[in-house]
């Protein structure tokens, strides 16, 4: 029986492949970065052709690297960036606007509109989410209000929307596969997460054509096949999840109160709460963790936006480093209390805070900083943003006291025991931090029946090292009071720009 998975983790700054075994041990990897366009204030654009040409050339080089054949391959399993929106031609499969990235904020106006109509308990209700330009939903709208003839060739059927995974398996199908799966379709702002169906009256408050939605699967499920023109054999597709719902089952966080937090372009901290719906107080999310067998499992999760993009500014719109993994040596050259904070709202702040507008700041500077100083505070950023997550899930009575991590932030030891100071909670490495990737092998494994059972994975699951609180309560209160500050400055920067 052929057991080797072959996974797409297509993200926000590049697209890799990864061939894994049945154990979980990585074969081979290839990874392509691609631009990122930003042609406004708070815009963030991708051009749909990079995506598909980097996924395309990533597989095929990791399959050539490999050392197997393509007939060893048992299946393929997607992950990928959410809530990124785009629309294309049902025929031609071409599409008729850039994608419009999840960090984009165009639609702040649009959101604050619905606000105000008092639209918002609704939304919350039905999706578990919040009205904000970071979903999909008015992205969609934009689309289709912005590009000329669009919203009629929509409701004629000649247009259809899509994330990212729907986009791909679209075009790696060559237009077989319309389909998404529930995680994915749980970050739209058009799905009902209690009654697992896209939701007519959201449909009408976005003004959305139904027509234009993909049928939503399970994240194990039959998706169909990808052509053989990508790799020369027909393979099917048999796993899908939003990458950080993939990432929480690559760390078999399958027990209600186990959490993940994934540190790549942004950070999202991610907590199960078994098969109940849990609404949040605190301005938390409310998602689909992931659907088996057509039943949802379901977690509040904390979206920040920015984590290692901050790291990326500070190497390519600095230039303060030459290589990100030049920041631990530096961080640990530099006291943590250095008194400088950088709060990198570049597209607004994510929860708990939630303000498209707010934009970001490096603040406590002195003539003694230096690039060892601001390096640091860039690093800090995402441990306290982590912070602000960890306090807002304790309002909702959830007590996060070991946090499973990866991404590619998670490499970095001094940043993962800063991390462990500031939560005083226990931060725990795997053996494989490309969990969203194997996350995503476990789906189409059990589909495959690769795999037997969820035990099963979670005895596969290894930590790698972890990581315990070396600080006292008053020094960690005392660091993030000054993280506190710092954001207050911002938003009152904010209002101070709207007023």
């Amino acid at each position: 029986m052929n057991q080797y998975i072959l996974t797409i983790d297509q993200g926000t700054t590049s697209s890799r492949c990864i061939i894994f075994a049945k154990d979980g041990t990585v074969i081979s990897s290839a990874q392509y970065e691609f631009e990122q366009y930003y042609p406004n204030n708070g815009w963030v654009e991708h051009a749909p052709q990079d995506i598909l040409d980097t996924v395309i050339k990533a597989c095929r080089e990791c399959l050539a690297s490999s050392g197997l054949s393509i007939e060893q391959i048992s299946c393929v399993g997607i992950t990928n960036q959410r809530e990124t929106t785009l629309v294309w031609d049902r025929k031609t499969g071409q599409t008729i606007y850039p994608a419009i990235v999840w960090q984009d904020r165009r639609t702040a106006k649009q959101c604050e509109a619905l606000k105000q109509a008092g639209q918002e308990a609704l939304v919350t209700e039905r999706t578990g989410l919040l009205l904000d330009p970071y979903f999909s939903a008015t992205k969609l709208s934009w689309i289709l209000d912005h590009v000329e003839g669009s919203r009629d060739r929509a409701e004629a059927g000649e247009l259809v929307f899509g994330t990212v995974d729907t986009y791909l398996m679209w075009q790696l199908s060559q237009g077989q596969i319309y389909a998404t799966d529930a995680t994915n379709a749980s970050r739209t702002l058009l799905f009902n997460i209690h009654e697992q169906c896209w939701d007519k009256t959201l449909l009408k408050i976005f003004n959305i054509p139904e027509i234009m939605l993909p049928e939503v699967k399970d994240s194990a499920a039959d998706f169909g096949y990808m052509g053989e023109h990508v790799l020369g054999l027909k393979l099917p597709i048999l796993g899908v999840a939003g990458d950080q719902h993939a990432a929480l089952f690559g760390q078999a966080c399958f027990a209600p109160g186990m959490a993940k937090s994934t540190y790549g372009t942004g950070c999202f901290l991610m907590l199960n709460t078994g098969d109940k719906p849990l609404a949040s107080t605190s301005r938390l999310l409310t998602t689909v963790a992931y659907r088996l067998n057509n039943k949802p499992v379901y977690a509040i999760e904390g979206s920040i936006f920015v984590a290692g993009a901050a790291i990326q500014w500070l190497r390519d719109g600095l230039k303060l480093i030459n290589n990100a993994s030049e920041v631990e040596t530096l961080a640990k050259e530099t006291p943590i209390d250095h008194g400088v904070y950088m709060v990198p709202a570049f597209t607004g702040l994510g929860a708990p805070y939630w303000d498209p507008e707010a934009r970001g700041g490096i603040f406590g500077l002195t003539r003694d900083t230096g690039i060892k100083e601001i390096i640091s505070a860039g690093l800090q950023s995402v441990a306290y943003q982590t912070k602000d997550l960890q306090k807002a899930m304790q309002k909702d009575g959830l007590r996060l006291t070991e946090l499973r991590v990866d991404g590619g932030m998670a490499v970095n030891d001094w940043f993962l025991s800063h991390l462990a100071n500031i939560l005083g909670a226990e931060v725990t490495r795997p053996t494989c931090v490309e969990t969203s990737a194997l996350g995503v092998a476990y789906l189409a494994g059990l589909q495959a029946q690769i795999y037997k059972s969820l035990t099963e994975l979670t005895s596969m699951w290894q930590s790698d090292q972890r990581f315990t609180p070396k600080i006292d309560k008053q020094f960690r209160d005392q660091l993030y009071d000054g993280w506190l500050a710092a954001v207050s400055r911002i938003q009152t920067q904010t209002q101070t720009r709207n007023n």
